[in-house]
């Protein structure tokens, strides 16, 4: 199963919990592919994913199944070209975001990507989601909480798509995206793009990408996602799987346990390992 993470070196304790639900969870064999770039010239701490993050990524994944493999793609230049001083490249979240768009124009990716956010975790097997026929369709994808609500009814959460690169390419989606981004600010940038690009999508169940409950157990995909919550007063919550302590005190999530002891005892070993002074990470 090929699938798609994007980010910086910040995204590691992301990369880390994604990738050790994932294989807990599934019996096929991971080919994940991470597009990183430097994009100091805006913030100084926008360095890319580094090799040493990226050889222990693969040291957790092939102890589970030999064939599983991360690489790493550092695509500054291809962002640079298409990208570099847009108009979105400030928008609510980071420009890392923009690098999915960029897929297309990657040598040697696969016909078949499943693209995934940093902040999700996999509750079952995502075989079941990967398997999903998208023969006819540019991508899969899930309903997005609030958009479909107060946007337009089809909006999507672009945090996980199941992505047919063969008929993106026909389509010319990603370009047409591209073009939106390079010459219309939008307010969600990267996902207003894709669904205003979009020729024809197949849209699935909450399960493969749930915004909101934490600990339902017919889940596949959970993220942790902004949420917007009305009492003790209105307030938004940004709690990563990471934030071990607030996922358990705050979002009362222990759907991940396992996982996520796993991944605290891992990150301890990296940091002794590499002579890292952030301190030890504590899973309580």
């Amino acid at each position: 199963m090929n699938i798609l993470l994007c980010g910086n070196e910040k995204v590691f304790d992301g990369a880390l919990t994604e990738l050790i639900s994932i294989c807990n969870k599934t019996k096929e064999s991971i080919n994940c592919y991470l597009f990183t770039a430097d994009l100091t010239r805006i913030k100084p701490e926008y360095k890319p994913i580094n090799e040493e993050q990226i050889e222990f990524l693969n040291k957790v994944i092939k102890s589970k199944n030999p064939n599983n493999s991360v690489k790493r793609a550092d695509i500054t230049e291809i962002y640079e070209k298409e990208f570099g001083y847009c108009k979105n490249e400030n928008a609510y979240c980071t420009p890392y975001t923009l690098l999915r768009l960029l897929a297309d124009l990657v040598p040697d990716m696969p016909d078949k990507i499943l693209y995934l956010d940093i902040d999700m975790m996999a509750g079952g097997d995502i075989a079941e989601l990967y398997n999903t026929d998208v023969t006819n369709y540019e991508y899969a994808a899930v309903r997005e909480k609030y958009g479909s609500v107060l946007i337009a009814p089809d909006y999507i959460n672009a945090g996980m798509l199941l992505l047919n690169m063969n008929k993106i390419k026909e389509t010319k989606l990603l370009e047409k995206a591209r073009h939106l981004i390079k010459t219309k600010k939008m307010l969600f940038a990267d996902q207003d793009a894709i669904y205003r690009a979009t020729t024809k999508k197949l849209l699935l169940p909450r399960i493969y990408n749930e915004q909101s409950k934490f600990n339902k157990k017919d889940t596949v995909i959970c993220h942790f996602c902004k949420r917007l919550l009305w009492t003790p007063y209105p307030h938004t919550e940004n709690f990563k799987q990471w934030n071990v302590k607030e996922v358990h005190e705050v979002l009362k999530c222990h759907a991940f346990d396992e996982d996520l002891e796993e991944y605290v005892k891992l990150k301890n070993e990296y940091e002794q390992k590499n002579g890292k002074v952030e301190g030890k990470v504590d899973g309580k």
